[in-house]
């Protein structure tokens, strides 16, 4: 198998309930927010926060009013996901595709998040840990 190029862990993502608290009580630890972006999951908005303390960045991520069933699935207040630094995502992708790993998405998907916006995908692993592949653009 070829080396799928990991320059970094780039952050690790946790699901809030109230993206203000969660940002204060990160603020107090001495991160501050350095991205703040809106999403839509099931067609309903989404907010992320990017709060970052020298090299370590923690991305808090609320979802829209979920139902019990993504409560459950998403687990509010843990840790949800992994996300490795990659500096070609089309070839991390590539890497991994012909490597067999379970690919959650189709093909690298784009958000509108930092200047330039990035693009991820995930796998799991074999316990059903998230990992996620992602470039900043």
């Amino acid at each position: 198998m070829q080396n799928i190029n990991i320059t970094a862990i780039q952050h690790i993502g946790i699901p809030v309930t109230d993206i203000i608290a969660s940002q204060t009580f990160y603020e107090c630890l001495g991160f501050a927010n350095v991205m703040q972006a809106g999403f839509t999951d099931g067609g309903k908005p989404g907010t992320c926060v990017m709060m970052q303390r020298d090299q370590m960045m923690i991305e808090l991520y609320q979802l829209p009013e979920p139902g019990l069933s993504e409560i459950r699935t998403r687990g509010n207040g843990n840790i949800d996901h992994v996300a490795f630094n990659v500096p070609d995502i089309d070839e991390a992708f590539a890497t991994v595709k012909q490597a067999g790993f379970n690919i959650i998405e189709p093909e690298p998907v784009y958000l509108q998040f930092w200047v330039k916006g990035c693009k991820y995908f995930n796998i799991t692993g074999p316990d059903g840990e998230r990992l996620e592949f992602n470039q900043i653009l």
